[in-house]
């Protein structure tokens, strides 16, 4: 084997992106008007698309780190209730197809999946553009053209599984909490009154410990119940409706399916732009403009949400997700826990 084939893929990686990081340094200077971003690298230094290695294609950095996080994870017998789960139906209903373009992308909701699914639906050519598609439309999943792989053969299924690109998205596991209560208790901008109606009172009826206090649900109620082991008795009565609250793990069966890309919300500016390149499709469709600082990691809010929970509650609402924080490399957050 020659000197460049013993090279390690890893060394390989990190020495492109010191170029990037060199000749970054080297062509800002002269065009200070420009962006970083917008600089023009060489192709073989791009990070944010595929490199060439001895000939074949890889994965920045970044991405087959996460990759390879979930692989270790998902390996560690300590955790494998908290990170394993069957490929059910409940799994398959999640996953939604684009045959044309081979793509499947796994619904996490509350992290920005209403922008995908446009995506998609584009794709399927349901519509022309992303800014024609009726927000109605969106979630009604009888006319937006998009259908879930549990409605195709086992064999087909598993085809599909097998040689599609496959994608979903993650954020910091507490805050998305925090946006599903938020959008499904306090705002519910979509009109769906059961949220109010039916599940806010069970939950309130089982966890409240104030007996005698009258306000709507609050989120000690929320966090009490998300944390109580035996919270699936519930989570039957209410349906699907729960999906906007359960575990990753749970949603996307990350252990089981081998997804091709990991997006995360955080990152989204660069990650979106990455997995349309990847899937092929960035020549097609591009990701709707993401707002400035929506994405952004917000510490405050976190604490202010969980601010006078007990610890005991939030000990156990963690244990309950603890899968999720380490799948996807989240900092345990120890400002809550300790």
């Amino acid at each position: 084997m020659g000197v460049e084939g013993a090279i390690s893929l890893s060394t390989l990686v990190l020495a492109a992106y010191s170029a990037k990081q060199e000749f970054l340094f080297l062509t800002a200077a002269p065009d200070a008007g420009r962006s970083l971003r917008e600089t023009h690298f060489p192709e073989e230094l791009k990070l944010t698309g595929n490199m060439l290695a001895g000939g074949r294609l890889v994965q920045p950095l970044v991405y087959m780190q996460r990759l390879e996080l979930v692989r270790n994870v998902c390996r560690e017998d300590t955790l494998r209730n908290l990170s394993h789960t069957a490929v059910s139906k409940f799994v398959l209903d999640r996953i939604f197809v684009c045959d044309k373009h081979e793509i499947l992308f796994c619904q996490t909701p509350k992290v920005g999946n209403t922008q995908w699914k446009k995506v998609l639906i584009v794709l399927n050519g349901a519509f022309p553009s992303i800014e024609e598609i009726p927000e109605s439309v969106v979630h009604d999943h009888e006319k937006n053209g998009l259908p879930r792989l549990s409605s195709f053969s086992d064999a087909e299924i598993q085809k599909r599984l097998k040689t599609y690109f496959k994608f979903f998205i993650v954020r910091d596991p507490f805050e998305r909490l925090i946006s599903a209560f938020k959008d499904k208790f306090v705002h519910n901008p979509r009109f769906e009154p059961w949220y109010r109606h039916e599940i806010a009172p069970g939950i309130i009826r089982k966890y409240r410990r104030n007996r005698t206090e009258t306000r709507g649900i609050q989120f000690e109620d929320f966090v009490r119940y998300l944390g109580d082991p035996n919270h699936r008795w519930l989570d039957l009565q209410f349906g699907d409706h729960i999906i906007h609250w359960v575990t990753y793990v749970e949603l996307c069966a990350p252990c089981e399916i081998k997804y091709s890309v990991i997006g995360h919300h955080e990152t989204l500016e660069d990650d979106a732009p990455y997995i349309l390149k990847e899937a092929g499709i960035d020549h097609l469709v591009s990701y709707p403009t993401i707002p400035p600082g929506i994405t952004a990691y917000n510490r405050t809010k976190v604490e202010h949400y969980f601010l006078g929970i007990s610890k005991r509650d939030i000990r156990r609402l963690y244990a309950r997700f603890e899968g999720d924080f380490k799948l996807f490399g989240y900092q345990k957050p120890d400002f809550l826990l300790n």
